[in-house]
């Protein structure tokens, strides 16, 4: 078992209320039991919501209180990102997954880059950044 990004299969629960194209989705191989997550949505977001974005950091940042993530309106969203990172951890460890298959650029799910305040940076996701720090393999799957 895995978890994925829900926005990857198609889940319309990406921050403007779209999803993927069924051309675009990831697809699934026979067998597959992923997990849907969107840790947005698991923090307490609404969809559609405001685009976010990581301030002064990167995920691990904002873990350690150091960076916070504020929305497109200035609203400060750090806490509905740290409790959807916290609660996809816990599925995760429920369901033993050991790898996540994550939505690329995101300041939630971002591998190795995401969209900061000064635009594309090196870095991952708060959930991206949390499930690593706790033994969980993550790799991007780009848009």
């Amino acid at each position: 078992m895995y978890a994925i990004s829900a926005c990857l299969l198609g889940v319309s629960c990406r921050y403007d209320g779209s999803s993927l194209a069924p051309s675009q989705a990831f697809q699934l191989d026979p067998g597959d039991l992923p997990l849907p997550v969107c840790p947005e949505q698991l923090g307490g977001l609404p969809t559609p919501r405001p685009a976010a974005r990581i301030v002064a950091g990167t995920g691990a940042d904002v873990l350690a209180g150091r960076a916070r993530v504020v929305d497109a309106t200035g609203r400060d969203v750090t806490a509905a990102f740290l409790r959807g990172a916290q609660e996809t951890l816990r599925l995760c460890r429920h369901c033993g997954v050991t790898r996540a298959v994550l939505k690329s650029r995101s300041p939630s799910c971002g591998v190795g880059w995401i969209h900061g305040s000064e635009g594309l940076l090196a870095g991952d996701g708060v959930t991206a950044a949390l499930l690593r720090a706790n033994g969980i393999e993550v790799v991007s799957r780009p848009d």
